[in-house]
């Protein structure tokens, strides 16, 4: 590929640039969201790599709340990876409250770093809860009286 390849998936405009013998110069637009390829030489797993790509792009407001990504197929054929990492990394990212799936409206940024960013928080103090045999609802319990006394805000 000598230079941009413009093409039109699913109603969003996709711009491929980069050159096929230098794999680190490879991106892909949406809107104005540019994802680079990964390096399939680091320890990292593939699609934590993926999905650390998308989160750096919503940290820099490349991707903001309601913009909607590229297919995932189009993300995988630049990215360098199969369309299942990338599915893989757009789950994590879901789960961390940066992403919505909506049949028939794609994949949607509506989440913002600092959001995630607790999300994250929170779910690693369920897994440390449940760890000292704490269930969910003791949990909500706690941090529901704690915020009350004005001690969660110190």
């Amino acid at each position: 590929m000598s230079g941009p390849v413009w093409g039109v998936a699913s109603g969003i405009r996709v711009i491929v640039t980069g050159s096929t013998s230098s794999p680190q110069n490879d991106t892909i637009w949406s809107s104005m969201m540019q994802v680079r390829k990964v390096d399939k030489r680091e320890p990292l797993a593939l699609h934590e790599q993926v999905a650390a790509e998308i989160r750096r792009a919503i940290a820099e407001g490349e991707a903001t709340p309601g913009e909607r990504l590229a297919p995932a197929i189009d993300l995988a054929a630049v990215m360098g990876v199969n369309k299942n990492t990338v599915i893989r990394a757009l789950h994590v990212l879901r789960d961390e409250g940066l992403l919505d799936f909506t049949r028939g409206r794609g994949i949607r940024v509506v989440g913002t770093p600092q959001r995630s960013a607790v999300l994250l928080k929170i779910d690693e103090l369920l897994a440390f809860a449940r760890r000292q045999g704490l269930h969910r609802d003791e949990v909500i319990q706690i941090m529901e009286s704690r915020g009350s006394t004005g001690l969660a805000s110190r």
